[in-house]
């Protein structure tokens, strides 16, 4: 235990500040200071941490991570040993460490009477400051197996998984039909969030260990799924969960309406120098954004910085509470109200709002939303309250309200795949699909989760598939899938 009093002495959290919301609103990067130098506090949050008896911090972490471990050797100033034990659970802390929820801090047992140890942000110091100091290093395999494994999909599940399997000395090819690597990490989140220098430089050191990438391939059409299977001794499918979900109300088909990631991808292209010829923008306009979570949050601080005219975000249920209610007690992850960094640049934000329809203007597009008050019914459904309906101007409307599931079209007509009513790659209990030698992990086996389910369910899945191609495994398997089973 680091300081035996610390959680006495220091008794509230202290994060670094952010950066000023008129600077940042003029540039796409990182909104937070995530950097240790001039950081004297960060010891004093670290030494916060009671090393439990029982750390209830590892329950709430899908990774299972050894929290209380580099807490403690944060707080001693020993940042070498800090990193082998952050990346003996988590390959990739400086994702999770900016784009988590943390739901590790739900769990934490100083929560209970106070404000929870700052884990999210001494993860994230430990990889930054592992990385200035040149502590992350290439962990090449001592011998091959000669087994191919093509991992389908560049997201936080695909990079785990083949990270894994390359250790463990297969060759690892991994395909991403987008032009970069890096699936929603890429061009999904905002650099005000991630910055993609994050995504560059592990790459860099997973191209060194022998991983192979292989941007603009798209399994299915490019390479059948049939020919990938002929071709490797194992397929890991990590596509995520990409179908969106929508919104089917009169007047949905005006021009002016769109998916969230057909808004955000093309804007983080533009960021990235490449812009997308007739990619929406919310330049000068009335932006509404249809659902409240991290990606409505991306959409509203991306519209914010392409100048737009105001921002609305309309929730359908309750504003949560601001503190945990009595039933969703500790250490669950409660729902509360979150002021996200977007949220603090601007906007506004108005909830039962239950969307009617989308209204035109003479030329076919969309000039406002009629909605109405939301009424929670007996039977526990949500429906509009008649008689209360209002408009909103609106010149974009982006609909952020969450994905469906994979898409899995060409994987079923082409390899004849089990998929579940839910619309997910079946899998069992070892992550492995109804095909000999296909392991599914992620978003595509689990539906739309957090990124760092996704990480642990990679790990978990490259264990299957190593067990698999050669007998037994000692790669870690954190988790066990989530998902309807394989039916008999």
């Amino acid at each position: 235990m680091a300081d035996p009093r610390g959680f006495l002495k220091v008794r509230e959290r202290e994060l670094p500040p952010n950066r000023p919301i008129e600077v940042r609103l003029r540039d796409w990067k990182d909104t937070h200071e995530h950097r240790v130098d001039g950081q004297p506090f960060l010891k004093e949050q670290a030494g916060r941490c009671m090393d439990c008896g029982i750390p209830f911090c590892h329950q709430g972490c899908p990774l299972g991570n050894l929290i209380p471990d580099w807490n403690d050797l944060v707080w001693r100033g020993q940042w070498a040993d800090a990193i082998d034990r952050l990346h003996a659970t988590n390959n990739f802390p400086e994702f999770t460490g900016r784009v988590c929820p943390a739901p590790c801090e739900s769990s934490c047992v100083l929560g209970i009477n106070q404000p929870a140890v700052t884990i999210k942000n001494i993860e994230v110091s430990i990889v930054d400051e592992a990385f200035e100091r040149g502590l992350v290093q290439p962990v090449v395999p001592q011998r091959l197996t000669g087994s191919t494994v093509a991992v389908v999909g560049s997201g936080p599940g695909g990079l785990a998984a083949a990270q894994q399997l390359t250790r463990a000395g297969h060759t690892v090819v991994v395909y991403e039909r987008d032009d970069a690597i890096g699936g929603l990490l890429r061009y999904g989140i905002p650099d005000f969030k991630l910055e993609k220098l994050h995504i560059e430089r592990r790459l860099a050191q997973m191209e060194a260990e022998g991983t192979r990438f292989r941007a603009g391939v798209e399994i299915g059409k490019d390479i059948s799924w049939d020919a990938l299977r002929r071709r490797f001794d194992a397929v890991v499918v990590a596509t995520g969960a990409t179908v969106p979900r929508d919104l089917r109300l009169p007047g949905r088909e005006l021009d002016g309406i769109h998916f969230a990631m057909d808004f955000l991808t093309p804007a983080n292209k533009a960021a990235a120098g490449r812009p997308v010829e007739g990619a929406p923008t919310a330049e000068g306009k009335h932006v509404i954004i249809i659902g409240g979570g991290d990606t409505g949050s991306d959409c509203l601080g991306t519209s914010l910085r392409q100048g737009a005219a105001s921002v609305t975000t309309l929730a359908i249920g309750k504003r949560p509470p601001g503190e945990r209610p009595a039933n969703q007690p500790w250490p669950t992850d409660p729902i509360l109200f979150e002021v996200s960094t977007s949220h603090e640049e601007g906007g506004e934000r108005a909830y039962l709002a239950s969307t009617v329809e989308f209204l035109a203007d003479d030329a076919g597009r969309v000039r406002a939303l009629k909605v109405a008050e939301t009424a929670y019914l007996p039977d526990g459904r949500r429906a509009p309250t008649p008689g209360t309906e209002r408009e909103i101007p609106a010149d974009l409307v982006l609909v952020a309200m969450g994905f469906t599931g994979p898409e899995t079209r060409l994987l079923e007509e082409q390899t004849g795949i089990e998929v579940t009513d839910r619309g997910l790659v079946a899998r069992g209990d070892d992550y492995a699909a109804s095909l000999p030698g296909v392991f599914v992990a992620g978003d595509a086996g689990r539906g739309q989760s957090l990124i760092v389910w996704a990480i642990a369910e990679g790990r978990a899945a490259a264990a299957a598939a190593d067990a698999f191609l050669q007998g037994s495994t000692e790669l870690p398997a954190p988790v066990r899938p989530r998902t309807a089973a394989l039916r008999a």
